[in-house]
């Protein structure tokens, strides 16, 4: 059974940068699409972005230039870079993949605030 175990969620202020992992106990990195999704106070999740096995990325609008998500097969994980953050960034994040069925990680919280 896969496990995914994210890290990395803080306060930030507006302007600033943070990067969230997200670790898998599984061998799924290389073999399936990795993506990442949100869910801001009160609102229903959404997508963030996702990179494929072929080492491809696409975003939502809102954060194209100013997100950015990678992988390391070799270490099983699966990177969120974002920079220029701003408040409507305010959300629960996870990461996920589609094997079968959805997994999801346990979410990690970042707020961006002055």
């Amino acid at each position: 059974q896969v496990q995914l175990v994210e890290s990395g969620g803080a306060l930030v202020q507006p302007g600033g940068s943070l990067r969230l992992s997200c670790a898998a106990s599984g061998s799924v990195v290389g073999l399936y699409a990795m993506r990442w999704y949100r869910e801001p106070p009160g609102q229903q999740r959404e997508f963030v972005g996702e990179v494929t096995t072929s080492g491809g990325t696409r975003y939502r609008d809102s954060v194209k230039g100013r997100f950015t998500i990678s992988r390391d097969n070799a270490k099983n994980t699966v990177y969120l870079q974002m920079d220029s953050v701003i408040p409507a960034g305010t959300a629960v994040y996870y990461c996920n993949f589609r094997g079968g069925r959805d997994w999801w990680s346990q979410g990690t919280k970042v707020t961006v605030s002055s």
